[in-house]
């Protein structure tokens, strides 16, 4: 990977420069890495171990847990490694392979919550279509365009960026390589890339966000026609679900949809989409969803072999 620049190496500052923080924050992203393996690894096994596997809500779901264990696994060993290191550095090689894997799995995990909120459209507001619309053959090609445009939506970003001189300044103020800090490193004018980004970026994933609310809308008016228990159970199903959008849309928001520009409250905010969302989705999905908690009791409190499905 050629570069056009003096800087072979790039210094990361980090979340902060206090040791006593740094051994704190050590200790605690430690614990949420465990906590992100164990809950996502949790749901993937119950659900592919058990029925669930053949409804598309949950197929989805078996791949966000998926795509949140590789997201939060390319940021998180780096950044503890470097809270116990007192230089902090990242070859301009790695640099580019982290942003290119960082955006494509974000990409990825924005594609299939757009699919999961799909779903759950045409099962409250074409049930009777559902089992056609939603078929086995539909949902693999669902997955398989969520990381096609997760691949086109990163590569665009790295060759905007692999081409950038940079032949002074190497300290980013950030705890990982991405595409606004690397900008305001680059000794060229980056404004009309800036934008680009903003395009690519921000500007997408407003678009989706907006999809998604459209759809949750429909979906609400459809559902005040159904009896209380249908209802209650849609509503439990969908709320979970929309909390996970929020989650990972709003610090996204923040900082890509503005003009390139980076504050000291970016690291902040990039912590949600890169540590506290992984952790809380296996929370939001199970606590809130009787089907995924049955599934958790087969797999786990049965018959280990059986798991759930039934032996002729």
């Amino acid at each position: 990977m050629e570069n056009r620049s003096n800087v072979t190496v790039f210094i990361l500052l980090g979340l902060s420069q206090n040791k006593d923080i740094e051994i704190l924050c050590f200790v605690l992203f430690l614990l949420c890495y465990i906590a992100i393996w164990m809950g996502n690894l949790l749901i993937m096994i119950s659900i592919t171990c058990s029925l669930l596997i053949d409804q598309p809500m949950y197929f989805f779901l078996n791949y966000l847990s998926l795509a949140d264990l590789c997201y939060t696994s390319t940021v998180m060993p780096k950044l503890m490694i470097d809270l116990l290191k007192k230089r902090k550095t990242i070859s301009y090689n790695n640099c580019m392979t982290q942003l290119f894997i960082l955006h494509f799995l974000g990409g990825i995990e924005i594609f299939i919550l757009t699919g999961m909120a799909y779903d759950r459209y045409v099962a409250i507001c074409r049930p009777l279509h559902y089992a056609v619309i939603m078929s086995k053959q539909k949902c693999n090609t669902i997955i398989i365009a969520c990381c096609t445009g997760g691949f086109i939506h990163s590569a665009g970003l790295c060759l905007l960026t692999i081409f950038l001189p940079f032949c002074g300044p190497n300290e980013i103020d950030h705890y990982f390589c991405d595409v606004y800090p690397l900008l305001k490193l680059a000794c060229t004018d980056t404004y009309r890339i800036g934008v680009l980004v903003t395009v690519n970026s921000g500007l997408i994933a407003l678009v989706i966000f907006v999809i998604l609310m459209v759809s949750y809308f429909l979906i609400f008016y459809t559902i005040r026609a159904y009896p209380a228990e249908s209802r209650t159970k849609a509503l439990s199903t969908c709320s979970s679900h929309l909390t996970v959008v929020v989650l990972f849309f709003v610090p996204v928001f923040f900082i890509y949809i503005r003009p390139a520009t980076t504050f000291p409250e970016d690291k902040v905010f990039a912590l949600f989409y890169t540590i506290i969302a992984p952790l809380f989705n296996p929370l939001i999905y199970t606590l809130r969803n009787m089907e995924m908690k049955n599934a958790l009791r087969k797999v786990w409190c049965q018959k280990p072999f059986l798991i759930g499905r039934q032996i002729n």
